[in-house]
């Protein structure tokens, strides 16, 4: 089983990194780009037998720990049975 956990910033927070891949994106003749916000993405390889259920749980608790500033991050957990 694996798992997902995608963490963006909330929105109203400046994302320097995201400004700064849209003036690259420009500057290397990239059209049609309005806003870049950039994130991040955990793929997770889960034991086997695992409980999705369980496995969600704990993911969203490390998710919440470890994985996102949640003062300023989103995350969004999802497994994939």
């Amino acid at each position: 089983m694996k798992a997902r956990v995608t963490v963006t910033l909330k929105n109203g927070i400046l994302d320097p990194q995201g400004k700064a891949i849209e003036g690259a994106l420009k500057s290397l003749g990239v059209d049609g780009i309005a806003q870049v916000r950039q994130g991040k993405v955990f793929d997770i390889e889960l034991a086997p037998g695992a409980d999705q259920a369980k496995a969600e749980a704990a993911l969203k608790a490390a998710a919440d720990k470890l994985l996102a500033n949640t003062v300023i991050e989103n995350y969004k957990v999802e497994v994939q049975g």
